[in-house]
């Protein structure tokens, strides 16, 4: 918004951008010293141990020495979006008046570049806060082909990261994602559909279906940003860059063959010359 404008008063701007005119002068409350740390240790735990839910998450807590009871830790793990990694009721919400898909990878062999595509959020911890990472990965090659930091989880940010990796590496036949609401949005969906791509999103019960990203965040987390211990979203962006290089040009997956994702990738362009 530009709130100096002299031809589009502010109550314009917002009924432009569909917002009501309050949010205008809305301040975000600060998340206190010991809210984020609480945060960062729930993240770890979780990191660590991705099929524990708010239970064990709350006997951990506690065994470190925070006093906290299991509705708090309900409630932060809601707030940066983690779910335990088991099947069970409500795995995933998506917003109640968009579109869900169906899952497509039932028995299917992916064995070639741009086969299949899939997509993650996850949360960064900050020294004041957290941000949101979303990448795009290559299920084949395990390549990650775009990224995007944020410290809002919206749609936009997202639907950039997705054109970003169509720009840059041309189109898979499937994309897959949980149902979320940012990736069962029109304005997601619908990048996707312009490009023929077909929509894959994980059922109920299949909270393990994109396990190849989940490997992805934990190989992040326990390499680089619970290592450097990251103050700024700006400090994030620069480490996090140097981490996915590495990751994609240096260092060897074993399920690979010791060959990094990128030079899997890139075999599909050795394919096609």
């Amino acid at each position: 918004m530009e709130p100096d404008d002299p031809e589009v008063s502010i109550r314009r701007q917002c009924r432009l951008l569909g917002l009501n005119r309050s949010t205008r002068y809305y301040v975000p409350a600060k998340v206190s010293a010991e809210e984020t740390a609480l945060m960062k240790a729930i993240d770890r735990i979780f990191t660590k141990w991705p099929f524990y839910g708010s239970r064990r998450i709350s006997f951990e807590l506690r065994k470190l020495g925070h006093k906290v009871n299991r509705k708090r830790v309900q409630r932060l793990m809601r707030t940066l979006g983690l779910q335990a990694l088991v099947p069970g009721p409500h795995t995933s919400k998506p917003h109640p008046e968009h579109k869900v898909y169906p899952y497509l990878l039932r028995r299917l062999d992916i064995d070639r570049p741009n086969q299949v595509w899939a997509a993650d959020i996850t949360y960064i911890p900050l020294e004041s806060g957290w941000g949101y990472l979303m990448a795009i990965i290559d299920w084949h090659s395990r390549a990650v082909l775009a990224w995007r930091l944020s410290n809002t989880m919206t749609v936009d940010f997202c639907v950039d990261t997705l054109n970003e990796a169509l720009g840059r590496y041309g189109r898979p036949e499937i994309f897959n994602s949980d149902q979320g609401a940012q990736f069962t949005s029109p304005e997601f969906t619908g990048v996707l559909q312009c490009a023929g791509v077909a929509i894959s999103m994980d059922g109920k019960g299949r909270a393990t279906d994109n396990v190849f990203v989940e490997r992805l965040w934990r190989s992040l987390k326990y390499e680089d940003v619970y290592i450097r211990d990251y103050a700024t979203l700006a400090q994030a962006q620069e480490g996090i860059a140097n981490w996915i290089r590495f990751y994609n040009e240096t260092r060897p997956h074993q399920a690979l063959g010791n060959r990094t994702p990128m030079d899997v990738y890139r075999d599909i362009e050795e394919a096609a010359a």
